[in-house]
């Protein structure tokens, strides 16, 4: 099968889509399919050879983060000619109504179409703009897909109809035999707690994780937070609240997928403070396979994932001392890290991307069961590239 992938968000800086699309490309790889990526990304960013550029980015605010999106005319006809050049069998569009690559795939495409919506928030006046623009486009999709149910919920109260929920994927093999490094391998009486994230990214709850700290280096006073994200305010944030204590958190900035898996595997606890806006929670994921305890936030996405606190330990959302009161229930109680750890080995396969492949392959084969003709231009498109230009310039 020839699988044409859009992903909206730049590869000049990774994240959690970005990662998604890079492993289910190569997953079909692996199993012999045809597989190529547009994204956007710059021509001197290092992409895979699988990945065709799309142009530099424009970083945009979006859903509490910064997305890198590229959009307009030229685009439009970097994607029109990629299109013409695959002669795809399917077009796996994500996030189509984002307004980057994505949308304008839809536009301008004609053909089996799946799209997988990544996004959960409670309220959007993004998606409320953007669904005027791609009300008529959304009929193009075939068939949907969900990251989770808090994505599917998102989809229905925004922009109506309904999506298959196929989590995102986890090479689970890799990180379950992510060896323990020293540097980053805790005591009993100096215990390690991990966090990943873009530390200038509010809803990351890195603030919440700093302010929890105190109550937790009374009881533990060898004990590290080790920081891994990139971003400029970590230390000023862990000053402000830790004071002559900061130096117990240490920031080691953007990590390897290597490296990655040995912090996992060698903290005693991963901890997960974000505030809202998650729809999955892929990290807790890798955390659970690399065998680390994961203390969460109770956020709907994340319970999910920890089969509501038997795969890991929840806390009240956005509660700090309720997060110290959690970190120092289960930082004392071995018994209960092994049983919690022992139940995330159990549940993590369903996220293997053995699995996830399987899922997004008999969706691949619905669509394309119910279209004679393989992915090509459709002959509309142009008129909705022309309003789409009308609307740019009165904004």
């Amino acid at each position: 099968m020839r699988v044409g992938l859009v992903c909206p968000y730049s590869f000049d800086v990774p994240g959690g889509v970005q990662f998604h699309v890079r492993d289910l490309a190569e997953a079909l790889l692996a199993r012999g399919h045809e597989v190529s990526v547009l994204a956007p990304a710059a021509d001197d960013t290092p992409v895979p050879p699988y990945l065709v550029p799309a142009g530099r980015a424009v970083p945009v605010h979006y859903n509490g983060s910064v997305a890198r999106l590229t959009f307009g005319p030229v685009t439009a006809n970097r994607v029109r000619r990629w299109l013409a050049a695959g002669r795809f069998d399917v077009l796996h569009l994500h996030e189509p109504v984002t307004p980057s690559l994505g949308m304008l795939a839809l536009w301008i495409a004609d053909g089996p179409v799946v799209a997988t919506f990544h996004t959960s928030l409670v309220r959007s006046r993004s998606l409320q703009v953007a669904y005027p623009l791609v009300r008529q486009s959304l009929e193009k999709i075939s068939l949907r897909v969900a990251v989770s149910e808090d994505a599917r919920r998102t989809l229905v109260e925004h922009l109506g109809g309904d999506a298959v929920v196929i989590p995102n994927g986890v090479w689970v093999d890799t990180f379950a035999s992510a060896g323990r490094d020293e540097r980053w391998t805790g005591t009993p009486e100096a215990p390690t707690i991990a966090f990943l994230g873009r530390l200038d990214e509010p809803r990351k709850g890195l603030s919440v994780l700093l302010r929890a700290l105190p109550a937790v280096l009374d009881r533990y006073p060898g004990a590290r937070v080790l920081v891994a994200g990139t971003g400029e305010t970590g230390q000023e944030q862990a000053r402000e609240a830790l004071g002559a204590r900061a130096g117990a958190v240490e920031l080691l900035g953007g990590v390897s997928e290597q490296d990655k898996g040995r912090l996992l595997a060698s903290a005693d606890v991963y901890v997960a403070p974000q505030t809202g806006g998650e729809s999955f929670g892929i990290v807790l994921v890798e955390a659970m396979a690399a065998g680390a305890t994961v203390v969460a936030s109770d956020l709907g996405a994340f319970a999910r994932v920890l089969d509501d606190g038997e795969a890991g330990v929840l806390f009240r959302t956005g509660d700090h001392d309720d997060l110290a009161r959690t970190l120092l229930a289960v930082l004392g109680d071995p018994a209960r890290r092994a049983a919690v750890t022992a139940h995330a080995a159990r549940v993590v396969g369903r996220y293997d991307w053995s699995a996830v492949t399987d899922q997004v392959l008999a969706v691949y084969e619905m669509a394309v069961a119910g279209r004679d003709a393989p992915v090509g231009e459709d002959p509309s498109s142009l008129r909705g590239a022309r309003l789409l230009e009308l609307r740019r310039s009165r904004a």
